[in-house]
């Protein structure tokens, strides 16, 4: 915990919660505080600004918990619970209570740790069944998940670009510290490439309403493997990282399954996923899309480098991790 933040200190007092919290855990994230209680979590947005997010007063907190509570629910109905006001009277924060309220938080219920994805994979614990089912699940929110004019608009060739260029834009000040120049030149020259050969492409799938409101963030440490799966944290932040191809969540999965040294299980995934959607097409863009997913990784672990409050363990192991996902993204550009 770094220095002392009174909402904090206000939200780790069990007297704070609608009902009997038991012993309060905290999980903090770059963008958010994440309070355990024995039952129920409660996310709060932190006020912070990145430009591509902006959290900055109490306004656009409360329009994005509601947002987040909204496109959770599609693939998580009974998880993403509702929105609550947090209250003070006197020196006591209220979740829930009356009067005008000081934050928001988005109450979900509480789902075991030990059972998110990333933690099976490492155990051994995911097999062909549980891919198939969350394959199945994917490809028919995709089915089902909206798509029009503007997300067209927003999802297309245009802005594709435009997100790649920033990631290229963003990750200079990381050369030589997790980015190899020479990977750099690489796959910024390959992925310009193709992009430039391939505009055909990428006005089909707009045609075939492969361009969806997404999910955004689609990778195993979002995903909770229990008597039911449950794929939560769509990004509510900003939609042109929401609206894209559905092949663009696809390769998330299947890149994240392949840096954990499961490329059986992403080929099987790709595969199935193939088979109930009907999209053969994707084939055609999965290495560009799993090039970019990789990519981000990269960037946004190397972002924990520029937190003064990080170790240096913590630092070298994030330099390690941010130079594996950047090798990763090169292989990709490699198939361009």
């Amino acid at each position: 915990m770094q220095t002392k933040n009174p909402l904090v200190e206000g939200l780790l007092n069990p007297s704070s919660y609608p009902e009997e919290a038991g012993k309060i855990e905290i999980v903090q994230t770059q963008i958010s505080f994440v309070f355990l209680t024995d039952k129920y979590a409660y996310k709060i947005k932190k006020p912070v600004n990145f430009g591509f997010l902006d959290f900055s007063n109490l306004e656009k907190r409360h329009i994005y918990c509601e947002k987040e509570l909204v496109l959770n629910r599609r693939l998580c109905p009974e998880i993403y619970l509702e929105v609550l006001p947090i209250t003070k009277t006197d020196d006591l924060l209220k979740i829930g209570g009356e009067g005008e309220p000081v934050e928001y938080a988005l109450k979900m219920m509480r789902l075991p740790q030990n059972r998110i994805m990333t933690q099976l994979l490492q155990e051994g614990k995911i097999d062909k069944k549980i891919i198939d089912n969350i394959a199945q699940i994917i490809a028919k929110f995709h089915q089902e998940t909206q798509t029009n004019k503007e997300i067209d608009e927003i999802g297309g060739l245009k802005t594709v670009k435009f997100n790649w260029d920033e990631n290229f834009t963003q990750t200079t000040k990381y050369m030589c510290q997790t980015l190899n120049p020479a990977e750099y030149d690489f796959i910024q020259t390959k992925i310009n490439n193709f992009i430039a050969a391939n505009s055909m492409l990428f006005q089909s799938r707009i045609d075939g309403k492969r361009i969806r409101d997404c999910h955004g963030d689609l990778h195993s440490g979002n995903i909770f493997v229990t008597d039911k799966i449950c794929i939560f944290d769509a990004i509510e932040f900003n939609d042109r990282f929401r609206y894209s191809d559905i092949a663009s969540d696809v390769a998330f999965l299947a890149m994240d399954l392949d840096y954990q040294g499961r490329a059986d299980l992403s080929a099987y995934f790709i595969e199935q996923y193939i088979k109930y959607s009907k999209d053969a097409e994707l084939t055609k863009l999965l290495s560009f899309y799993k090039c970019y997913r990789a990519y981000v990784r990269g960037k946004v672990v190397s972002f924990r480098l520029d937190d003064p409050n990080i170790k240096p363990d913590e630092k070298a192991a994030a330099t390690k991790e941010a130079q594996e996902y950047f090798r990763l993204a090169a292989e990709y550009a490699n198939n361009l």
